[in-house]
């Protein structure tokens, strides 16, 4: 004979499970990870106690609403050193990644300090480090990366993308492309100046170096 099946949760506490994690994404995206637990409840509309049900601690909920941008951001590094051009992989790897740490401030936060406790973050970080060491020494090996490129490079990189703040969604993202193609410029070792990104209108930004306007 066999043991009774396992129950599947019921459907209001899957539903509230997705209402926790959708609300932790974008509070967390927003405002990095500093938001409080009640602060995730009340965006979600449940209570505290429903919260707490489906993730005991603040960790675990970290850990499952970057779940997939961890697994975004292993795809892009095994893409990158997948290239059998080291140094066009490196450049896909700045550029995916740069955008998609654009697109979630709290993740970028979360990724950067390898948040306290999560083993997943500190797993998906080492493994990030280790693959992006070996494309950039293929890449100097083969005498495109500049020689003086060291990893912590990247993480400044991360950092400075972190403090992009543009008025939508999309103008962030096109800011960080802008961004990632004046560093690939930078760490190039004979740069060869190709085309940039398109710029990106800024909030807080004048008119860009170069245009033009009516002066009456």
């Amino acid at each position: 004979m066999t043991g009774p099946l396992p129950r599947k949760p019921r459907s209001d506490a899957r539903d509230n499970r997705e209402r926790v994690l959708g609300a932790a994404r974008a509070l967390f995206s927003a405002d990095g990870l500093d938001v409080p637990m009640r602060e995730v409840a009340r965006r979600a509309g449940v209570g505290p106690a429903t919260l707490y049900r489906h993730f005991p601690t603040k960790r675990a909920l970290v850990a499952e609403a970057f779940a997939d941008q961890l697994h975004a951001c292993r795809a892009i590094v095994d893409e990158g050193c997948a290239d059998p051009d080291p140094w066009r992989g490196l450049c896909l790897v700045i550029e995916r990644i740069c955008e998609l740490h654009a697109r979630d401030r709290g993740f970028t936060e979360a990724f950067l300090s390898a948040y306290p406790g999560v083993a997943e973050l500190a797993e998906g970080r080492a493994y990030t480090v280790k693959a992006v060491a070996g494309l950039a020494r293929r890449a100097k090996e083969a005498g495109r990366l500049r020689s003086d490129f060291v990893l912590d490079d990247l993480i400044l990189v991360l950092m400075a993308n972190k403090g992009i703040h543009a008025a939508s969604a999309a103008g962030q993202v096109a800011a960080s492309r802008r961004f990632a193609g004046l560093v690939i410029q930078a760490f190039e070792a004979c740069p060869r100046h190709a085309p940039l990104p398109p710029a990106a209108r800024l909030a807080s930004a004048g008119p860009a170096v170069g245009e033009t306007g009516s002066t009456d």
